[in-house]
């Protein structure tokens, strides 16, 4: 099937402030991989950015603005508001969604933070699922809270399954009256059913504790799974539920800075809209606001459509190889999101390597896979497949040849 929006070109990042080319790690692990030995280029797989070329109607919308030469402070448009009600309305038959349960955030973790801040007392449990997202860890322990994990477990067909009863326990055992929910969940990539969020938010119900729905890849979904938004389920989660979203992930405008909450209940609404406005800088962006008209367009809806497709072909692709290649490594299919977060733990175990060596060795080819221990994947490996297939394959075919072998 022949392509709109080009999706074949790598372009060039280097010099042009990348975390994900620019940055060299130390080393230890902990962050960013090392620079590669001679001989090997970079492919770029561990910063949840993508490295595709941007959508024609995100640039197109920044350069029109960007050429009128004044930036001084500004309202925000009426069309910043339409573009997102019409986009959830689109993408994720969203009903009934007006402007005034729309609130601007200084990125997902930004919104997060506020919530923890708006809701939590200091050294106060917040329940999350684990494997976690390190930005998750990061902001609530920084805020001085205490991150209580319910670990997600692996059905016989490996895929990832919430444990129902370890939540209801966990919650109860420790009080808990706060939830960071992840959907689709990052890093396993699994999309929930609307049957399994019923059933979580039932459990926040009967226990009363007050939901963050973090759905920022909520339209990177993967071989026609559908994302089910968390506060359309019940109409206890839509008045429970304090959701989180942002082009960021979908357009690659993390550079960028924006996102948005919506809450339906005007006691969150209003408790949110306060602690936000605390510091005086929760504020949008003029080039964000226009990125986000731009790429909650129809055009912008047409490259989504393709990017989708394109993931889930090297999504398939690199689990089939993993299968075919590499014995001892275990994958599970991403249902969503572009990060694979395949297990080595019988790998390490047949070879007697380490996991530091096998991490290292994909570094040292230049393989920039990141470390998932900082995730909760204490043998995981998190990588990210947002690349021309071209490169995804080069990636794959190094770790056949250097990496995972009897050796």
């Amino acid at each position: 099937m022949a392509l709109e929006f080009d999706f074949l070109t790598r372009p060039e990042r280097s010099g042009m402030d990348a975390l994900a080319v620019d940055f060299s790690g130390d080393g230890d692990g902990s962050m960013a991989p090392r620079r590669p030995k001679e001989g090997f280029s970079l492919i770029p797989m561990w910063v949840a950015d993508m490295n595709f070329v941007a959508a024609p109607s995100v640039t197109e919308a920044l350069v029109a603005r960007a050429s009128h030469p004044s930036y001084g402070y500004f309202e925000t448009r009426p069309e910043y508001y339409a573009s997102i009600i019409r986009w959830q309305k689109e993408l994720h038959g969203v009903e009934g969604l007006g402007r005034e349960q729309i609130g601007y955030e200084n990125g997902v973790l930004g919104g997060l933070a506020t919530c923890v801040a708006a809701f939590t007392t200091p050294n106060e449990p917040i329940l999350l699922h684990s494997p976690t997202y390190i930005g998750f860890t990061g902001c609530i322990t920084r805020l001085g809270r205490q991150i209580i994990h319910s670990p997600l477990v692996k059905d016989s067909d490996g895929i990832w399954r919430m444990d129902y009863e370890d939540m209801e326990q966990k919650i109860r055992e420790n009080h808990i009256r706060f939830a960071v929910f992840c959907s689709p969940h990052n890093p396993t990539g699994r999309v929930w059913t609307r049957e399994e969020i019923e059933k979580a938010m039932r459990i926040y119900e009967e226990n009363d504790v007050l939901v963050i729905s973090d759905e920022i890849w909520c339209d990177i979904l993967l071989n026609g799974n559908e994302h089910i938004p968390t506060q359309s389920v019940s109409e206890d989660a839509r008045k429970r539920t304090i959701a989180l979203y942002a082009p960021s992930k979908t357009f690659n405008l993390a550079g960028l800075i924006g996102s948005y909450h919506i809450i339906y209940n005007p006691y969150l609404k209003d408790r949110v809209s306060r602690q936000s406005r605390i510091t005086g800088y929760n504020d949008m962006n003029v080039l964000s606001q226009h990125a986000l008209i731009g790429a909650y367009s129809e055009a912008g809806q047409r490259w989504v459509m393709e990017l989708r497709q394109v993931l889930s072909e090297n999504v398939n692709y690199s689990v089939s190889f993993i299968r075919e290649n590499f014995p001892g490594v275990n994958v599970s299919t991403p249902q969503g999101t572009y990060m694979l977060f395949p297990d080595i733990a019988e790998y390490l175990e047949r070879t007697g390597k380490t996991y530091m060596e096998v991490l290292s060795a994909g570094w040292e080819v230049g393989v920039a896979w990141q470390n998932g221990r900082p995730f909760h994947g204490e043998t995981n490996i998190r990588m990210n497949l947002a690349l021309p297939a071209k490169w995804v394959k080069e990636a794959f075919e190094r770790l056949k040849q250097y990496v995972f072998t009897e050796k």
